[in-house]
């Protein structure tokens, strides 16, 4: 899958929980999905397993943690594709 293929499905993914449509618009690897699009912890949640479900892979609480930017969410989900 191709960075821009992954960012497509991110931001797809992201898009019901975001609060900002203009920080949305201008997405990319150096979004941070709390700063830039207001995205509250609990529906931060919400992302994650959302991401779980669409690239069929598990994330682990500490890689939860990490996964605050579109960069790491891409970093993480690369990770687990490889991995499979």
């Amino acid at each position: 899958m191709t960075k821009d293929q992954l960012i497509a499905k991110l931001k797809s993914i992201v898009e019901p929980y975001i609060q900002n449509e203009e920080a949305f618009n201008n997405l990319s690897e150096n979004t941070d999905f709390i700063n830039d699009l207001k995205i509250n912890s609990a529906n931060l949640v919400d992302v994650v397993l959302d991401v779980e479900d669409e690239f069929d892979i598990r994330i682990e609480n500490d890689d939860m943690e990490k996964m605050i930017s579109v960069k790491t969410a891409m970093d993480i989900i690369n990770e687990k594709l490889n991995a499979k």
